[in-house]
């Protein structure tokens, strides 16, 4: 039984990471669908190509995806392969992300907040839920974020848990799959985070609880890229 459950935590662990850690073996074309065709929308009309944020791949997304390759002097297909992908989300990070606040900085306001209470739809100091909390310390430092868990998780780029640097966004599902919980990378595996028993306080990853959950991380600071 217990190495029942084991592997079952394991194979939930691995397909909650996947939309993370894994890309098409075949280069996305015109009738496919789903998460990576909507990303790539998403991504797209943040650097100005507009394009229908239906996660559906049409031929007037091909032809976005052939002006974008053009530009970019990329073989001009119409089709989403890795370099393709990769060369729209750094497009976008550069439109979309963070300068000029440092990470630290980040990390002083976080830390600033420890032990307000946890308040469900919380988003000032009186009490805060996850993601009023991460939008509240980034905009104390002049850096706008969106209000919830899952749109914060659009954001940026996608980095891996060994690559996390200060400032980074970790996200975690809890009470519903996706990104349902974010915190604040703070470094050494800690983060600050918003929580229903603890209020704000800084947990760390290697917790059960957050390992076992751990959906992911993004860089939005700019600084944080490289």
């Amino acid at each position: 039984m217990k190495l029942r459950l084991t592997i079952i935590t394991f194979l939930l662990l691995v397909f909650n990471l996947i939309p993370q850690l894994v890309w098409a073996a075949a280069p996305l074309k015109i009738g496919d669908k789903g998460w990576k065709v909507k990303i790539v929308q998403i991504k797209l009309n943040t650097i100005g190509m507009k394009t229908a944020k239906t996660g559906k791949f049409s031929n007037d997304l091909a032809q976005v995806i052939k002006n974008f390759q053009r530009s970019k002097g990329l073989k001009v297909n119409g089709q989403i392969d890795d370099r393709t992908y990769r060369s729209i989300i750094d497009a976008a990070f550069e439109k979309e992300g963070i300068r000029g606040v440092s990470p630290f900085a980040i990390i002083r306001t976080a830390a600033s907040y420890k032990g307000v209470p946890y308040s469900f739809g919380g988003a000032t100091p009186k009490g805060f839920d996850c993601s009023g909390y991460v939008q509240y310390v980034f905009k104390k430092n002049r850096a706008l974020l969106p209000r919830t868990a899952d749109v914060q998780f659009v954001k940026g780029i996608f980095v891996t848990q060994s690559s996390l640097r200060p400032g980074d966004l970790v996200f975690f599902t809890t009470y519903e799959p996706g990104a349902s919980h974010v915190g604040i990378y703070a470094g050494n595996g800690k983060f600050w985070n918003a929580t229903s028993s603890h209020g704000v306080t800084l947990s760390s990853l290697k917790d059960n609880y957050w390992r076992t959950r751990y959906y992911g991380g993004r860089r939005v600071l700019v600084q944080g890229k490289k």
